[in-house]
């Protein structure tokens, strides 16, 4: 039932949160059911399993989702997709993608994401050629993108808009919480799932992506999760510095005690020469602060 509240000096009505994902949820099947048939290009995280499970109620058999692979997927996350798909009921598929072949994605420019997310829509693109029953019905592809994306230095988004590619979360407004909110209410296994971007994301921007180090990088991270560091990122900086990032009341953790030796032995044995530890805690797209302000200004403008 909606409630009364006060704000701005005049009556205005609020809804209760319930009420309020369950808006946004039918909002968002109502648009998808717009489209009269979609690719959901499918990570199996949130803001993909929400736009997943939304066009299967939207459009059920004219649904479909599609998982890239590729060696900047971090090690568990393509067979946790795969996973959520079969819970949620969307017909589903894999592509592998070939993004580490392109040397533009290799030197690892400040706009990487673009040609990433450019070889994605492609290869996803040509899988609908590849697929004539499924590409007959599909009229739209569409991705995991929602409004607090939009005010980040987000490359990839410019490769989605020149593939036509729909962002439904964004267009209905919806922010990161709230999307939240529509995978518990459904609830969506992975609804606090931590954010897992690809590997290449926690290379410093100008050092080479390369397969050995995002294959390193995974490793440390992995090696931190198994010991309850849940919500981590190992950033990779010239001169093999690893910067790690994990919740600011895990600090002290990582630091006194037994685990430190072991975690400076387990660092040394892949490659890292130096391991820092970042006080400000773990914190999403760290690595755009070296992004230079004209940078920012030209993705806000495109």
């Amino acid at each position: 039932m909606a409630g009364l509240g006060f704000g701005m000096g005049e009556l205005h009505l609020y809804l209760p949160l319930a009420e309020e994902w369950e808006q946004d949820r039918d909002r968002l099947v109502e648009q998808l059911r717009g489209s009269g048939g979609c690719l959901v290009a499918f990570s199996g995280g949130v803001d993909s399993a929400v736009v997943a499970r939304a066009a299967f109620e939207a459009l059920g058999d004219r649904a479909v989702a599609v998982t890239a692979t590729s060696p900047s997927v971090a090690a568990g996350e393509l067979e946790l997709a795969c996973q959520v798909a079969r819970s949620i009921g969307i017909r589903h598929a894999t592509i592998t993608t070939r993004e580490i072949e392109d040397p533009r994605y290799v030197s690892n420019p400040f706009d990487r994401c673009y040609f990433c997310k450019t070889e994605l829509y492609s290869r996803l693109g040509d899988w609908l050629v590849e697929h004539p029953d499924v590409g007959r019905w599909v009229r739209a592809i569409v991705n995991g993108a929602n409004l607090d994306d939009l005010g980040d230095h987000r490359p990839g988004l410019r490769a989605a808009g020149e593939h036509q590619v729909r962002s439904p979360l964004a267009e209905c407004g919806l922010t990161k919480e709230r999307v939240r909110a529509i995978a518990r209410g459904w609830g969506l296994a992975v609804a606090d799932k931590p954010a897992t971007p690809c590997l290449a994301s926690r290379i410093a921007y100008g050092e080479p992506v390369t397969v050995e180090r995002m294959q390193r990088i995974d490793q440390a991270e992995q090696w931190l999760r198994q010991r309850g560091f849940g919500d981590v990122r190992v950033r990779l900086h010239p001169g093999e510095l690893a910067r790690l990032e994990v919740a600011v009341e895990d600090l002290s953790r990582l630091v006194n005690g037994p685990i430190r030796d072991e975690l400076m032995a387990r660092m040394e044995s892949l490659g890292f020469r130096f391991v820092t530890l970042d006080l400000r805690g773990r914190r999403s797209g760290s690595l755009n602060s070296l992004v230079p302000l004209e940078q920012l200004e030209h993705s806000a403008r495109e």
